[in-house]
């Protein structure tokens, strides 16, 4: 084994202790992420060995994955997305059973990206690959208290043909997740490069409910007060301007069944497409609720649709991410959603950077002990 130094080695060492509990990676590839640390360190590359995990069996074979190994990135193993029979992609299939959400067991991690968010909240993993649709990275990252961004549509190669799903990472933050971005998105500059100061206070608009969602009201009162300290340290200014949408779940659910021509679909499409352009013209930063709900039990979230308040952007292919903004009284974690103008993926980064720094909401994992997930199972290795 590599020196208890070794990033790869404490990363191995967690998943070996905590995912018997957690069922976060459906495969685990120490041999082979030992053998590419020592390449990486011996050879400088750019990101000396980072060990990150992949969305999935078909992740490592994804464009994000083909450069972060490129750059010296370690996979570390491939992790859990919703088993067969799941109509709400709310929950993983590890190796070991149903994934679960590391700060209560009780509940679902969000989805696809379960075991992603799983593995970067517990330090199973520096970072994680992830694919969004309708809100399978924001999701997860918001109900396991990590960050999760969704690229703008078509800006990174994707095998969904609708166009509603795009490339993302989730990380502990923004400003881990930049290691990450700077491999892989487009026009980041040069990785010596420090990232600019931004002209505070951000410019921004606030929506609990876009004009159609029923939130929570714990929920909307958590996201509330992360705006509201956001004011109060001077990173953002509210402008009052209207951020009411059309409900996208019919006009999403159309272009997913291949029907995206459907007069409805263009019709609802074209509307939130105006109202968000004028909106993001006026200020660089919407700002919402990452999920109307917390964390659902693992039956799933009977009439609730979880994703309300993130597909929108899959069908306006804005770019959007979640990062914490808090928890709940019974430790549920909370996302808040940023969204930013189509191809603004690395000034929304610099935003979230610098939103995430005047909200130290994060709490040390693991949870109180009571909502700890149990021990148990084998320890286990490939």
């Amino acid at each position: 084994m590599a020196p208890t130094t070794s990033a790869v080695a404490r990363a191995l060492e967690r998943i070996e202790r905590l995912d018997p509990a957690l069922h976060a990676f459906i495969e685990v590839w120490p041999k082979t992420a030992l053998a590419r640390e020592r390449e990486a360190v011996a050879r400088r590359l750019p990101l000396g060995g980072l060990p990150f995990a992949v969305k999935g069996p078909s992740g490592i074979r994804s464009y994000a994955a083909r450069r972060l190994v490129a750059a010296g990135g370690v996979p570390v193993g491939a992790t859990s997305v919703p088993g067969p029979g799941t109509g709400w992609q709310t929950w993983g299939q590890g190796a070991h059973g149903r994934t679960v959400n590391p700060w209560r067991a009780d509940r679902t991690p969000g989805g696809s990206s379960a075991g992603a968010a799983v593995a970067v909240a517990a330090g199973m993993a520096e970072a994680a690959t992830g694919g969004d649709g309708a809100g399978s990275v924001r999701v997860p990252a918001a109900w396991c208290g990590v960050f999760g961004l969704k690229t703008t549509n078509g800006l990174l190669p994707s095998p969904d043909r609708t166009g509603l799903a795009s490339a993302g990472v989730l990380a502990r933050s923004a400003a881990a997740a930049e290691r990450y971005a700077r491999q892989v998105l487009p026009g980041y500059g040069a990785p010596a490069a420090p990232p600019l100061p931004l002209p505070l206070p951000l410019p921004a608009v606030y929506s609990e409910d876009l004009g159609f969602a029923e939130v929570d009201p714990e929920v909307a009162a958590v996201v509330r007060a992360a705006v509201d300290r956001l004011v109060a340290a001077g990173t953002v200014r509210l402008l009052e301007r209207d951020a009411a949408l059309l409900d996208p779940a019919g006009a999403w659910a159309a272009v997913r069944g291949g029907s995206p021509r459907a007069p409805e679909a263009v019709r609802v499409r074209r509307a939130n497409d105006d109202r968000l352009h004028a909106l993001l013209a006026a200020a660089p930063l919407l700002l919402t609720p990452t999920t109307p709900n917390r964390p659902h039990g693992h039956e799933g979230p009977g009439d609730v649709y979880s994703t309300a308040l993130t597909w929108a952007f899959n069908l306006s292919g804005h770019p959007a991410a979640s990062l914490p903004a808090g928890f709940t009284g019974d430790g549920c974690p909370v996302g808040l959603q940023l969204v930013a103008a189509r191809g603004a993926d690395v000034s929304l980064l610099g935003m979230a950077r610098a939103v995430e720094s005047a909200l130290p909401t994060v709490r040390p994992w693991p949870p109180p002990t009571e909502h700890r997930p149990p021990a148990r199972g084998p320890s286990w290795r490939r």
